[in-house]
């Protein structure tokens, strides 16, 4: 439950399943427009589970109604179906004033060990398969970077060391995902950068922004029926009191 641990930081999704739930609200005449706005405003400025889940407490909802720290199962077609064995499609790749690029849906193996000399890498991961659930990366920078690339839910462990160089891993602030791959990402950096970092992919930042601007077009159409509603509800008092002065009862 959220109470467990207020303090770890919320998704996108975590406050679109919020945003949903507040929506349905309204629709059913449990929130106004009023409350509706001012707990949306909440929503998507909450950074913490703790900020979110007073937001919906009093509010009924299928399933959950407050925001869990408890992942669902994974589906098959999701991690368990990127489990593939085998050797992986590429084993080591190597940059000498170059660079070199592995992206896309690929195999990574259980060891992938490369090197970047006065030059770089990209190693991004989040469209590819494993060839096993933990999966080490061996990466040795001179004078150079490599790039790792990881979607969110993932586990990702630093066993790098950095010698006038750096051995960087800017840290999902949201739990591995259960059943999700352990990268291991081990190595040296010497007068150059390892740096580990989780972004989602660009059709999941084109879904996002989607829904975002969905909530953005369905908060004004609610507004204009709200107003809509407050005019008709005013012009039912001003012919009330039209009838009242004149006798019409």
């Amino acid at each position: 439950m959220t109470e467990d641990a207020p303090e770890l930081r919320a998704s996108d999704a975590d406050r679109e399943r919020v945003a949903e739930i507040l929506r349905d609200a309204l629709a059913e005449g449990r929130l106004d427009m009023a409350e509706f706005e001012e707990r949306l405003e909440a929503t998507y400025q909450a950074r913490t589970y703790g900020e979110l889940t007073p937001i919906t407490r009093d509010l009924p909802a299928a399933g959950s109604p407050t925001v869990s720290l408890t992942k669902p199962p994974v589906d098959d077609g999701s991690w368990a179906g990127r489990f593939v064995g085998g050797e992986g499609t590429s084993t080591w790749a190597v940059a000498v004033m170059s660079g070199f690029q592995r992206k896309g849906r690929w195999t990574v193996p259980r060891r992938f060990n490369c090197l970047a000399f006065m030059g770089g890498g990209e190693i991004d991961l989040r469209e590819a398969n494993f060839a096993d659930r933990e999966v080490e990366i061996n990466c040795v920078a001179v004078m150079g970077g490599v790039s790792v690339i990881v979607p969110p839910g993932v586990e990702v462990v630093m066993r790098g060391i950095g010698i006038m160089g750096g051995f960087d891993h800017y840290e999902e602030e949201t739990l591995p995902d259960p059943g999700a791959p352990r990268v291991i990402v081990t190595g040296l950096a010497f007068w150059g950068g390892v740096e580990v970092e989780h972004k989602v992919t660009k059709a999941e930042r084109r879904r996002l922004k989607e829904e975002r601007r969905q909530a953005r077009h369905e908060l004004h159409e609610a507004r204009h029926e709200w107003r809509q509603e407050r005019r008709e509800q005013r012009e039912n008092r001003r012919e009330n009191r039209h009838d009242r002065r004149h006798g019409n009862y």
